[in-house]
């Protein structure tokens, strides 16, 4: 017969083991989510959620019953929020678990990137044409992902149009209707015109030009794109990404930043931003609290031993 004391043990490891599991799909569910979303903005939004659920939970187990009631009423209310906000995601996601599409659910939607070899080589050309003629443009160009109605001040006129440089350099003529906002590509279309960008409030970019402030506050805004800037009183050219102007450029130096923001290994990366790093620190976080539960020795100890 097992020793007296072996049954609370073994109760206790078996609890431990299903605190574990419940740990693991929970995981597993929050980096499912960050699949369907797949936004470096929205992992904030998911990150402050999986904080207030962390301090509910800390909160009834230590038994500050109020401010546990209250955490549990801002988690429904921000799952809730987030549910309207991304209902198309989440529209998407109950789709396909309903028609059974389970393998898919745990792959990255692929975004829709311009391809280095045309459309790149058909914008640099209309931009060092209206660099040239001193005409101002401003061109948005989408990277992992599309932009929201939300981020942009106009959402302008849908065109939906294969990308050429004439029809680049059409669109930003002044004797046109649409010149005075921006164009955003996606893929290798030009899916909208006119589109009147956020101004950037910072203190730096108030010396400069309107569209060199859209281009910053887009960016500013939306990490997911780039925005190419052609001056109407100089010609310069200019590229904002990630807050930062990079100016003047010239047109080739302009066509190697685009071919290595392209490149397809920044393209693969650019599928899912961030999840391989979360990952990777949740594996090691993971590692390092089974370590300290079960009292394994650590890889340094056993050289040492």
């Amino acid at each position: 017969m097992p020793p007296s004391g072996s049954t609370p043990n073994l109760g206790w490891i078996q609890s431990w083991l299903l605190y574990a599991l419940d740990i693991g799909l929970v995981l597993a569910l929050t980096y499912l989510v960050l699949l369907i979303i797949g936004e470096r903005r929205t992992l904030w939004m998911v990150r402050g959620l999986i904080i207030l659920m962390l301090a509910a939970v800390v909160s009834n187990r230590i038994g500050l019953i109020l401010l546990s009631f209250v955490l549990e009423k801002l988690v429904v209310g921000s799952a809730v929020a987030m549910a309207v906000i991304f209902q198309s995601d989440f529209r998407r996601f109950l789709e396909q678990l309903g028609r059974g599409e389970i393998k898919q659910l745990f792959q990255p939607s692929l975004r829709s990137i311009p391809r280095p070899d045309s459309v790149i080589d058909e914008i640099v050309d209309a931009v060092k044409e209206l660099s040239q003629n001193r005409t101002g443009a401003l061109i948005v160009i989408e990277t992992s992902g599309p932009l929201d109605e939300r981020d942009v001040s106009v959402p302008g006129v849908i065109l939906d149009a294969e990308i050429s440089k004439e029809l680049l350099q059409t669109i930003f003529q002044t004797s046109t209707l649409l010149h005075d906002g921006a164009v955003v590509v996606r893929g290798s279309r030009i899916f909208a015109a006119g589109v009147i960008l956020p101004l950037s409030e910072r203190t730096a970019s108030r010396q400069l030009g309107t569209r060199h402030r859209a281009a910053m506050g887009i960016t500013e805004r939306v990490e997911n794109c780039l925005c190419i800037v052609v001056s109407e009183e100089t010609g310069s050219i200019s590229l904002a990404e990630k807050r930062n102007l990079n100016r003047p450029l010239t047109s080739s130096k302009l066509k190697e930043l685009l071919e290595e923001r392209f490149s397809p290994s920044v393209e693969r990366e650019a599928v899912a931003p961030g999840l391989s790093r979360l990952s990777r620190q949740i594996g090691s976080q993971g590692q390092i609290l089974l370590k300290r539960f079960f009292r394994l020795p650590s890889s340094t100890s056993e050289e040492k031993k």
